[in-house]
């Protein structure tokens, strides 16, 4: 019996061993188990993605297109959202709005998850007087207005061709000088949160014996603090796609942002379109809400993941 009840003992640790799951696997199945808004979150976020891979075969004409069907047509068969003022087919530019609008808020939310890591890492591994630097410059980038800020970028650079850049695309000068700024605004005041989590890992146990015997900055940064920052920085990224979006959106509609030739959904309820959105409803339903969806599908999916990945709020 003695002998029995050993043998279960020794065999129970490999059991739960075998059983255990890697942690970003846990985190997706507890995701569909307890987050049922996260999931939907999910589930919008991978419809746009794939609605802006795949554009061309799902808009049925050109966004640009004159005429593709009668002017203020209402939504049917032939035209699924209707047509606005011009006869373009509005779900067509929905469509391409939303390979404009991911597009943008990857490269912008990639530039500031470069910056956020890089200040806030920097910044909370060192401390002492290069931290009260650069927190001070921080602050006083934090305390300009930020829509001011990409407008002025905006019109400094405007007009200007960089070498290698197309004239026309998504990726034409315009829009990559509004992606760099709309990222360069998102990581400097997202670095707070970074700074934050690298202040609590340096003072864990594991940094000073890491430091006793001898590891250098960049070893102790690269493989002790910026995976055990990883999973702040995975949420502020997704929290940060629906910002980019709304930002560009927002730059469009007051004509600022996106070329008009570009369809983005901020672009198609601004400029000649106000004035007829009174009497054709769905010039403003539709692409208003495929923006208000996508935002909505990125928050929700954020705060899901801040829920998952923070120890402190796991068990909440």
């Amino acid at each position: 019996m003695a002998q029995s009840q050993t043998q279960t003992l020794d065999l129970g640790p490999l059991t739960e061993h075998r059983r255990r799951l890697p942690f970003y696997v846990d985190v997706f199945r507890r995701l569909i188990r307890e987050k049922p808004l996260g999931l939907f979150g999910l589930v919008v976020v991978i419809m746009y993605f794939a609605m802006a891979v795949a554009a061309p075969l799902i808009a049925p004409d050109d966004p640009n297109a004159l005429l593709a069907g009668p002017k203020f047509a209402d939504p049917g068969v032939s035209n699924f959202f209707g047509t606005d003022n011009l006869g373009r087919d509005i779900f067509s530019r929905v469509v391409y709005g939303a390979q404009v609008s991911m597009t943008i808020g990857l490269v912008a939310v990639a530039v500031s998850t470069l910056i956020t890591l890089a200040i806030g890492v920097l910044s909370g591994y060192f401390g002492g007087i290069a931290d009260m630097f650069i927190q001070r410059l921080v602050d006083a980038f934090i305390a300009f207005p930020g829509l001011v800020f990409i407008i002025a970028i905006g019109a400094i650079f405007v007009d200007t061709d960089f070498p290698g850049f197309p004239t026309t695309g998504v990726f034409q000068t315009d829009n990559v000088v509004l992606m760099a700024t709309i990222g360069v605004l998102l990581g400097v005041g997202s670095s707070r949160i970074i700074r934050s989590a690298t202040l609590s890992v340096r003072s864990q146990a594991y940094m000073e014996a890491s430091r006793a015997i001898g590891a250098g900055h960049g070893r102790m940064i690269f493989v002790h603090v910026l995976p055990n920052v990883m999973a702040p920085t995975i949420t502020l990224a997704t929290l940060g796609l629906g910002t980019a979006i709304l930002l560009e959106s927002s730059l469009s509609f007051l004509g600022l942002g996106v070329p008009p030739d570009t369809p983005t959904w901020g672009g198609m309820l601004s400029g000649e379109a106000r004035s007829f959105m009174s009497e054709h409803i769905w010039m403003a339903v539709f692409p208003g809400g495929a923006l208000s969806l996508a935002v909505f599908g990125f928050n929700m999916l954020g705060d899901a993941l801040r829920d998952l990945l923070d120890p402190r709020l796991r068990t909440g």
